[in-house]
C-alpha cells in the first residue's frame, strides 16, 4: 500500500522479528506507533477525498490532499522519502526522531485536522453526498466475514474488531482509544467510520508522543540490524556488516510465522518461511483489499445502478500495490 508505506515496512520487520524472538527496544515500539498512525491518517485522508471527488466533489478532494501533503512533510522528516519509505529495520527503526518532531508533529496535526473538518462539513450533510452514498454498496456483517474483509470496511458493518485492540502489539494497549463503528454496512457509514478513525488517530498520536520514553531505537545484534552510518563510513566493522547484510540478508533461523497488524485497508498479515538463508524460502503477503476486491462482484455491484459502481469502488479503497498478484 503505497499510501501508507510505513505499515507494511513495520509489518514486515514484525513477522522477522517474530521469527527471531527478539523484542525491539521501548523507544522503538513508541516510534513505530507514531509513524504507523500518521500513515493511518494519511491513507484515510487519500480515500475520504477520493470518495468526495468520485461523486463530484473536487473542492474536498483539493482540501484533504493538502492536509495530507502536511503529513508526508512529517514522514519525509522522518525518513527522507515521502512515498517509497525506507524508515523500518529489523530490530527497530533506522534513527530517532528528528529534533523538535513531536512539537512539529501536534503542529502539522492542527493544520491537517482543520482541513479534514473542512471536508467533513463540505460532505457529510451535503444533500447530494447523502444521495449518492448511503444506502449504496451494502453488504451485511455475516458476508463481510464470509469474505475476509477487515479493516474500516468490516466495522462499517457493526463488527468492532481491530488488530489493535483485539492483539495488540508494540504499545497499543497502552492507548486510549475507541473503535468507530457503522450500522448499515454501506458507502456512508465507510465513510464515517473513516473519518472518525482518524480522530483516534490523533488520539493515539498525542497519547504516544507524549509517553515515548529515552532510549535506543534499534537492537545492538549485527547479525540482522544494520549499523549507524557513521560506523560503516569510519570502522571496517561496519563497513564488513552494512555489505553482509545487504548481500547475503539477515540470517534468520529455520521456521514458519504468521504475523498481522491492523494496516490502512485492515488486516495486513506476513507468512514467511525461513530455511536459516538470509532470503525468505516462502513469503506469502495477506494484503486486506485483495480480499474486499473478491466481493465486489458478489455481493457489492449486483442490483446497483451504473453510477453506483464508482462511489463503491472509491468505499473499498482499493490501492494496486496492495492488491496486485
Amino acid at each position: 500500500n503505497y499510501v501508507s508505506p510505513l505499515l507494511n515496512n513495520f509489518a514486515f520487520c514484525q513477522a522477522v522479528e517474530k521469527l527471531l524472538e527478539v523484542e525491539i527496544p521501548e523507544r522503538a515500539k513508541y516510534i513505530r506507533v507514531i509513524a504507523a498512525e500518521i500513515s493511518r491518517i494519511t491513507d484515510h485522508m487519500t480515500c475520504c477525498a477520493a470518495m468526495g471527488m468520485e461523486v463530484g466533489g473536487f473542492t474536498p478532494f483539493l482540501y484533504m490532499i493538502e492536509g495530507r501533503d502536511y503529513l508526508y512533510d512529517l514522514v519525509e522528516r522522518l525518513s527522507g522519502a515521502r512515498v517509497t519509505v525506507n524508515y523500518a529495520r529489523i530490530g527497530g527503526v533506522a534513527h530517532d526522531l528528528p529534533e523538535g518532531f513531536a512539537e512539529d508533529c501536534l503542529a502539522t496535526l492542527d493544520k491537517a485536522f482543520k482541513l479534514v473538518d473542512d471536508g467533513d462539513k463540505m460532505l457529510t450533510h451535503n444533500r447530494i453526498f447523502i444521495d449518492r452514498m448511503n444506502g449504496v454498496g451494502k453488504v451485511s456483517a455475516a458476508d463481510a466475514i464470509d469474505y475476509g474483509i477487515t479493516g474500516p470496511f468490516l466495522r462499517s458493518t457493526g463488527i468492532d474488531y481491530d488488530v489493535r485492540k483485539a492483539h495488540p502489539y508494540d504499545v497499543y494497549e497502552r492507548m486510549d482509544f475507541d473503535i468507530p463503528v457503522g450500522d448499515n454496512g454501506d458507502c456512508y457509514d465507510r465513510w464515517l467510520v473513516r473519518l472518525e478513525e482518524m480522530r483516534q488517530s490523533r488520539r493515539i498520536l498525542e497519547q504516544a508522543l507524549k509517553q515515548i520514553p529515552p532510549g535506543t531505537v534499534l537492537l545492538d545484534n549485527p547479525h540482522f540490524a544494520l549499523p549507524e552510518k557513521d560506523q560503516v563510513y569510519t570502522r571496517i566493522e561496519g563497513l564488513m556488516n552494512h555489505f553482509k547484510l545487504v548481500i547475503e540478508g539477515a540470517r534468520v533461523n529455520p521456521g514458519e510465522v504468521y504475523s498481522f497488524s491492523e494496516g490502512g485497508n485492515g488486516e495486513l498479515g506476513f507468512y514467511i518461511v525461513s530455511d536459516g538463508s538470509g532470503h525468505p524460502y516462502k513469503m506469502r503477503v495477506r494484503s486486506p483489499c485483495f480480499a474486499m476486491m473478491q466481493a465486489l462482484d458478489d455481493i457489492l455491484l449486483p442490483g446497483a445502478m451504473l453510477s453506483d459502481v464508482v462511489p463503491i469502488f472509491g468505499s473499498i479503497n482499493m490501492i494496486g500495490g496492495e492488491c496486485d498478484r
